[in-house]
C-alpha cells in the first residue's frame, strides 16, 4: 500500500499553523513532517503538541531544509505543503487520488481552469505566468503552474533529479546572494526528463499571518538563470 507524507517546511507560521493544520483529516495522510527554519514564534512547540513528527534545520534557506530533512520521510509520495494559508488542505485528497492514476508528480495549479490565486501581486503573478511558459517553451512542457510549492510527488524524485545535490543551486546562490527553492528546478527537469504529470485545479488563497519571504529580484534572476542552464546542460 502507498503511503503519502505531508511535508511542511515553516518559519515563524505560528498563526497559519494554528488554522490550517486542524483542517488535515489524519486519515489523509501516513506521516506530517513539520521542517523548521528557526522559528522563534512557538511554531515549533505548537508542531511537537501536535504529534508531529518535527526536524529543526541546521542551515538556513528554503532547499536546504528539504535537503537536509528529505531522509526522514516515511512516505512513498510526497506533497509539499504551505502552512500559512496558501495551500487550501481539502485539495490533499484530490492530489492523493489523481496521483493514483500512475503519475510521477501531480500539481495542485493556481491557474488551472477556474482556479485563481488571491495571494499574488502583479508582480508575482507575472513571475509565475513567465517562468512557467518558458519552462513549457524550452522543455515541452504542459504546466500552467510550475513555480508553486502545492504537488505531490514520488519521494525517489527528489534524488533522481539531483535535487539534493549542491550544485544544482550553489553557483547561482553564490552570485545572486540568496538561497533558492527547489520547485522551479524539479519542473524544469521533471519537464527535461519526460517524466508523467499533470496539473489539477487548486485556488490559492491569502495567506494567513507571517511574513511573506520571497526575494523577488534576487530569487528571479538565479531561476532564470538556472532554468536556461538546463536548456544546454545536465544529463
Amino acid at each position: 500500500m502507498t503511503t503519502v507524507t505531508l511535508f511542511v517546511p515553516t518559519l515563524n507560521e505560528i498563526e497559519g499553523m494554528r488554522v490550517i493544520m486542524p483542517l488535515v483529516k489524519k486519515e489523509w495522510v501516513d506521516q506530517v513532517l513539520i521542517v523548521d527554519g528557526g522559528s522563534t514564534d512557538g511554531t515549533v512547540e505548537y508542531a511537537r503538541e501536535q504529534g508531529y513528527d518535527v526536524y529543526v534545520q541546521k542551515e538556513k534557506g528554503l532547499r536546504k531544509a528539504y535537503a537536509e530533512a528529505w531522509p526522514l520521510i516515511k512516505g512513498d509520495w510526497v506533497i509539499t505543503f504551505s502552512p500559512d494559508g496558501n495551500s487550501p488542505p481539502e485539495c490533499i485528497p484530490a492530489l492523493i487520488d489523481k496521483m493514483s492514476e500512475g503519475y510521477d508528480m501531480v500539481i495542485g495549479s493556481r491557474y488551472y481552469g477556474d482556479a485563481t490565486s488571491e495571494d499574488d501581486d502583479i508582480l508575482s503573478g507575472f513571475g509565475n505566468w513567465l517562468f512557467t511558459h518558458v519552462i513549457n517553451l524550452l522543455f515541452k512542457g504542459g504546466y500552467t503552474d510550475a513555480m508553486t510549492i502545492y504537488r505531490i510527488y514520488r519521494k525517489d524524485l527528489f534524488y533522481e533529479l539531483d535535487l539534493d545535490k549542491d550544485v544544482t543551486y550553489a553557483f547561482f546562490e553564490k552570485i545572486y546572494f540568496t538561497r533558492i527553492g527547489v520547485e522551479p528546478i524539479l519542473s524544469t527537469r521533471f519537464a527535461k526528463r519526460r517524466l508523467r504529470g499533470v496539473d489539477i485545479p487548486c485556488p490559492e488563497p491569502p495567506r494567513i499571518g507571517g511574513v511573506r519571504k520571497l526575494q523577488v529580484v534576487r530569487w528571479g534572476l538565479a531561476y532564470m538563470s538556472q532554468i536556461l542552464r538546463e536548456a544546454v546542460y545536465w544529463r
